[in-house]
């Protein structure tokens, strides 16, 4: 039997390999996030160029698309910035903007007007009456932000006051019984400060102090307004500051720094001095401590509101002069 000597015949066939459910899908996906990317680095480019003051509003702007959609209100814009935005905005902002009363701003701006007036009423005052001209260099006039602030300044060759005492001296009496009219024309309450120089007395403040003679001193100044004819109720505070305000810092001794300053104040300022007078107890919570003071129970003195004028009652000695310097 003849040997076969043919080859084994091997038949190979390509395999039919199916691409994955995904195809080329992840190029997309890749291109779509590289767009992302530089919109964002475009945007944080133009932040950058972006002014810090533009930028509260610009948040607000993006605020407002979420407000309308959950209150479904009117897409409007009511601030005065130039870039429409959400106020208020229902996303708590770290930038609170403080809720103001549109009369307020405009009784304040009508206030501020009257307030420049009376200014230049009272420079042309100093300018034409006589016994104002002659005191002119020692009259300071100055705009504050809490309203107009009229200074008297003591000379070394004309002092205001005696040396250590708070008796007005005439020449001083002319001059604020001349602005008494003047400072009546307006509704605005004041109120007067008194100022020493650094010059302490030989029982430094223990006694009689700078403090005392610059609260009489500004006290005195009152009396003479009243006289020249200034409405009682008019003057809202005295100030008693002794050399903590000083004019010129670098030479706490010299004679300008003992003044009387004439504040009238603003109606912003009006409201907060009340807003500070009227801070602790309420109406009620007064009058609920009078009645046990009636009955004779004594209130727990610890919840007792505590402040800078707890201890003002004390008792001074006025005429305790301590027998030292005196400004």
């Amino acid at each position: 039997m003849a040997k076969n000597n043919a080859g084994r015949i091997v038949i190979r066939r390509k395999r039919a390999y199916s691409e994955s459910g995904h195809g080329g899908s992840w190029k997309i996906a890749y291109a779509d996030f590289m767009t992302a990317m530089m919109a964002f680095f475009l945007v944080m480019w133009l932040l950058l160029l972006v002014p810090r003051t533009d930028l509260q509003a610009i948040a607000e702007y993006f605020r407002m698309p979420l407000m309308t959609a959950i209150t479904g209100g009117p897409n409007r814009d009511t601030s005065e910035s130039v870039i429409p935005g959400g106020d208020p905005s229902v996303i708590p902002s770290p930038f609170p903007k403080p809720q103001v009363n549109s009369g307020e701003i405009q009784g304040d701006r009508e206030d501020n007007e009257r307030l420049e007036n009376l200014k230049a009423e009272l420079e042309s005052l100093i300018e034409h009456n006589p016994v104002l001209s002659d005191a002119r260099p020692q009259l300071l006039l100055d705009m504050t932000p809490d309203g107009l602030r009229i200074q008297i300044l003591d000379k070394q060759s004309r002092p205001m006051f005696p040396t250590g005492s708070a008796i007005i001296q005439p020449y001083m009496r002319d001059i604020l019984r001349e602005l008494a009219p003047v400072l009546n024309r307006l509704p605005n309450t004041m109120t007067i400060s008194g100022h020493t120089d650094s010059m302490q007395y030989a029982s430094g403040n223990r006694e009689y102090s700078n403090w005392e003679l610059s609260a009489d001193r500004a006290n005195a100044a009152r009396k003479s307004l009243v006289a020249g004819g200034l409405l009682e109720n008019k003057v809202r505070q005295i100030l008693g500051l002794a050399d903590t305000v000083n004019l010129i810092k670098d030479d706490p001794t010299a004679a300008v720094n003992r003044r009387i300053s004439l504040l009238v104040l603003n109606r912003r300022a009006e409201r907060r001095i009340e807003r500070q007078a009227s801070a602790g107890y309420d109406e009620i919570q007064i009058r609920g401590r009078l009645d046990l003071l009636d009955s004779g129970v004594v209130p727990d003195v610890g919840a007792a509101p505590s402040g800078p004028g707890a201890a003002a009652g004390a008792d001074v000695d006025p005429g305790a002069n301590g027998g030292g310097v005196a400004n």
